[in-house]
């Protein structure tokens, strides 16, 4: 029997505030990452995932203060991803309070920092953020791109899940850079893709705009569905993702 499907609200930072644009361009002002967090625990998050969207850019580590502050008041496990470079950034983040730690770009650039993160941590602390767009890199059709979907990294996204897997990641989380922010729906395609490939968790991420694209990228093989803006401004509420679930027969906490 497979486990509860999770539902994840991915709060993106920058600057210390909550944002949200459409395929990672023209980012908005969401709210106050604190406040969020508690009003999703409140409203029935299975867990918080936190990324610094311009970490990465600006060549600098996840701030901790927020993450500190959280760890202390909330009881949903939280995922912390953004410039983290070595073993030692993630032991930091988990010391921190960080439940998770997600990788991205540093990875793809040197991908033994994934073996050494699971060795520090354990596999079941490490995500694997995979950000992929629709392509010719490799044979699935679907490119790994870094530094917040703005380049290309010429690896072929269900070639780089398989790899990831086997170096020791515990979970991975799949964001469409084509859905992001469209609210048009999780790509499935791409979804199955890596489900066929790998059995570790996956986290689908990007285009959810309707309640209804939950169920359908849980039954594409999603174990946990993600999502920012739709959260954020009160278009889907996490109540009604978790009845369309259990309608559809699956799972929920």
């Amino acid at each position: 029997m497979r486990d509860p499907i999770r539902v994840i609200p991915c709060l993106d930072l920058d600057g210390g505030r909550v944002v949200k644009g459409v395929k990672f361009a023209n980012l908005q002002d969401a709210g106050d990452p604190v406040e969020l967090a508690h009003r999703y625990v409140t409203e029935g998050a299975d867990e918080l995932t936190f990324l610094d969207v311009s970490a990465t850019l600006e060549g600098r580590s996840t701030t901790l203060d927020t993450l500190t502050t959280l760890a202390a008041e909330i009881s949903v496990p939280i995922t912390v991803g953004g410039g983290v470079r070595s073993a030692a950034d993630a032991a930091r983040l988990r010391a921190a309070g960080a439940a998770k730690v997600s990788v991205n770009t540093a990875a793809i650039a040197r991908p033994e920092l994934l073996t050494e993160i699971a060795r520090e941590c354990g596999s079941k602390a490490l995500v694997l953020s995979i950000d992929a767009r629709r392509g010719e890199a490799g044979n699935s059709g679907f490119d790994v791109t870094t530094h917040g979907g703005k380049r290309g990294a010429g690896i072929d996204a269900v070639d780089w899940a398989v790899q990831a897997q086997a170096a020791g990641v515990g979970e991975i989380l799949l964001n469409s850079i084509d859905a992001d922010g469209t609210k048009e729906g999780f790509d499935l395609e791409m979804l199955r893709a890596l489900r066929t490939a790998t059995t570790c968790p996956l986290i689908a991420s990007g285009g959810a705009g309707r309640a209804e694209h939950f169920t359908e990228a849980a039954q594409a093989g999603a174990d946990a569905v993600l999502a920012a803006s739709v959260f954020h401004f009160g278009i889907v509420r996490i109540a009604d993702v978790k009845a369309g679930l259990r309608q559809a027969g699956f799972q929920v906490v």
